[in-house]
């Protein structure tokens, strides 16, 4: 059997430890991925200087919101968090997964969880949007099962922000959040 062509993702030590952790957006331990998706913005779009901070900690705290890290080893390697958008809906944002860590899967871990999380606080639906200039977010949301509401054969520069929705099964919906 031949090897596949092209770069291929590191494999994931065997002996590998993950954990997903709620935890809040102020959190020391997000600091780090947090100033790296500022730096990935930036070096992609130039002057987005705002998306970090034009929401307050308290969107992504309960009851209306999570940030969820994962942990590999006890060191945070990928995370994402949701915040209201409306009263049945939950709006995905900060979704990172450190450089030294890409093309392992965790971003799909967090986003399951961040779905899950969702569905049991009471949102039905989620929103997001990605940039144009994110083709491995668009990749994961539409292998995911997120709807594009967007041209999908129109050239992401000319869009502008992707935005995506998915509806949440039923099942698992709990109290709160609401």
């Amino acid at each position: 059997m031949s090897k596949p062509m092209g770069p291929q993702p590191p494999a994931p030590p065997a002996t590998e430890d993950l954990v997903i952790r709620a935890t809040r957006i102020d959190d020391p331990q997000a600091a780090p991925l947090l100033a790296e998706l500022s730096e990935e913005y930036t070096a992609r779009y130039a002057d987005i200087s705002d998306e970090m901070t034009r929401f307050p900690a308290s969107d992504f705290a309960p009851p209306h919101g999570v940030l969820l890290l994962l942990l590999r080893d006890g060191v945070p390697v990928a995370g994402g968090a949701y915040r209201r958008y409306d009263h049945r809906t939950a709006e995905i944002k900060r979704m990172w997964t450190a450089a030294d860590s890409r093309r392992r899967g965790y971003a799909s871990r967090v986003l399951a969880a961040l779905e899950a999380e969702a569905a049991r606080g009471g949102y039905a639906r989620l929103y997001l949007i990605t940039g144009p200039r994110q083709p491995e977010a668009r990749a994961l949301y539409l292998a995911a099962g997120y709807t594009p509401l967007f041209d999908l054969a129109a050239d992401p520069e000319t869009i502008g922000p992707l935005p995506f929705d998915k509806a949440l099964p039923p099942a698992g919906r709990g109290e709160g959040r609401q």
